[in-house]
């Protein structure tokens, strides 16, 4: 059933659609529906010169000019009401003209339906309000399309200009760059801010992929390498709502403005070229300037703005990047093109890895820290076994096995430093087994083994086992002092008188 509306609301329809208000304007302003306020409209006024356009066959079509106008009416008189519903549903005026031309064969040109369509939006126009903030509270950022780069061999190269403004001064930082990637973006926040020497307490951006993954105006999703720059830096980041770009008018305005002034007509050789002149022009032209909106200098205006910048932080951002990783069957993940040793129960599992310049940290499927590596050179490395089972080139190995067995005990360090002086890397599974023999016998039976092997001049590992075996299967006879067979010593000393006279 359809709605009832009270006579003051039906009266009240009737006198804003006789001042030429839309029906979206009118159903917004008394929280109507449009479709009810279109049924309590009053009906097209006539008189009896001509016939309206709703009622063909009737009369002849009405070419009087409306009130106002001049000339001859016009052909979207006819469908206002399939105009005035696409026009409310966000269709432009070519879409509309599109959809007429299918639908409904309309005769009419591209050009008439432009001209009613501006009608319609000037006629139900939004206002926008101007925000301006305490001095240090937002910085505004965006990019633009910046000078070409011109090499000596004619190639010319694409570039794109940073560019963030304090909204209370209007001090502006520009950068030029290749990327608009995060690594990027980040890198000219951080610039830009150690440029100003403080930081602003929010940062308005709209939603480029290298800060916003998912938009929603109460929590967006922020890229997690942004966000944790904002932690560090202690600020804030406030996406603007897609399609506004009047939520960050002031940076908007002045990426035309550093496009017209400063770069407009300019080519460059080199990027470090380009910045350097945005860097001069910057201080000899934008911050000289008398602003437009604020009637004062940009650089005095500044200089009352940055006491109230928060203070920077002591280090600056380490910059990281994060992908998830394979442990290959060796027990590493590959990352940057070095490779990395990661605790032996996650082989063949998925490990999630965030690396900068200086560390690799790797991190299991709960975020927990599970390794932690010096950031190598691509085809290195993090833990690596020489021929000797030890890391290092094979003189180290060979060393590192001189000292273990140099640690059995004085005699087991002099054979060991024998063996190496006589065979060199030959000695290096010798001086192995010495010391997994340690395993197997105490320190004072190697220690003996080693001293004849000294006295025997012996120089081989397989003697100095020998040796320890023969020590084992030796048997400690007791001697008896007294028995039968043996006679007292008085008998003996008798013997030998009688038989030498």
């Amino acid at each position: 059933m359809a709605n009832i509306l009270q006579m003051h609301q039906q009266q009240a329809i009737a006198t804003l659609a006789a001042q030429g208000w839309s029906i979206r304007r009118i159903a917004r302003e008394l929280k109507l529906h449009r479709r009810t306020v279109r049924q309590y409209l009053p009906p097209p006024r006539t008189d009896s010169k001509c016939t309206p356009l709703s009622t063909p066959g009737t009369g002849p079509k009405c070419t009087l000019s409306t009130a106002g106008k001049t000339g001859r009416k016009s052909l979207c008189e006819s469908v206002t009401g399939v105009i005035t519903a696409k026009f409310e549903g966000g269709l432009s005026a070519q879409r509309i003209y599109q959809d007429l031309k299918v639908e409904l064969q309309f005769a009419g040109s591209y050009q008439s339906v432009k001209r009613f369509v501006r009608r319609l939006r000037q006629s139900d126009p939004t206002r926008v309000w101007r925000i301006e903030v305490a001095p240090g509270e937002e910085v505004q950022v965006d990019f633009g399309v910046g000078a070409p780069l011109l090499s000596s061999d004619g190639h010319r190269r694409r570039t794109w200009v940073f560019r963030l403004v304090l909204s209370h001064s209007r001090k502006g930082y520009s950068e030029a760059v290749l990327r608009q990637d995060t690594e990027t973006f980040v890198r000219c926040l951080e610039n830009a801010f150690r440029h100003f020497g403080g930081v602003a307490r929010t940062i308005n951006l709209d939603n480029l992929k290298a800060a916003v993954l998912r938009f929603d105006f109460a929590d967006p999703q922020l890229n997690p390498k942004l966000a944790a720059f904002a932690r560090h830096y202690g600020t804030a980041i406030l996406p603007c709502l897609p399609r506004a770009p009047e939520h960050k008018g002031k940076v908007e305005n002045s990426v035309a403005y550093v496009k017209g002034n400063a770069l407009a007509g300019r080519v460059f050789a080199t990027l470090a070229e380009q910045n350097l002149f945005l860097r001069d022009w910057e201080a000899g032209v934008a911050d000289r300037r008398i602003h437009g909106t604020t009637k004062q200098q940009v650089a005095a205006l500044f200089a009352l703005e940055q006491p109230h910048l928060l203070p920077l932080p002591a280090s600056l951002f380490p910059l990281f990047q994060e992908a998830p990783r394979q442990v290959h069957r060796d027990g590493y993940v590959e990352v940057a093109k070095a490779y990395y040793a990661a605790p032996p129960e996650y082989i063949g599992r998925q490990l999630w890895v965030r690396w900068d310049a200086r560390e690799v940290r790797l991190f299991n499927e709960r975020w927990e820290q599970v390794q932690l590596h010096r950031r190598l050179e691509p085809g290195q490395f993090s833990k690596v076994l020489g021929i000797g089972g030890g890391q290092g080139i094979l003189q180290a190995n060979l060393d590192y096995w001189r000292q273990r067995g140099e640690s059995l005990g004085s005699d087991c360090a002099r054979w060991a430093q024998g063996l190496a002086q006589r065979r060199g890397i030959e000695a290096i599974r010798s001086l192995m087994g010495l010391v997994s023999l340690s395993d197997q016998h105490s320190f004072r039976a190697l220690n003996e083994a080693c001293a004849k092997a000294l006295a025997g001049d012996v120089w081989r590992l397989r003697e100095v086992r020998a040796l320890l075996q023969s020590r084992e299967i030796q048997t400690q006879l007791s001697f008896s002092q007294t028995h039968p067979l043996i006679r007292d010593l008085s008998e003996y000393g008798l013997f030998i008188k009688t038989k030498n006279p």
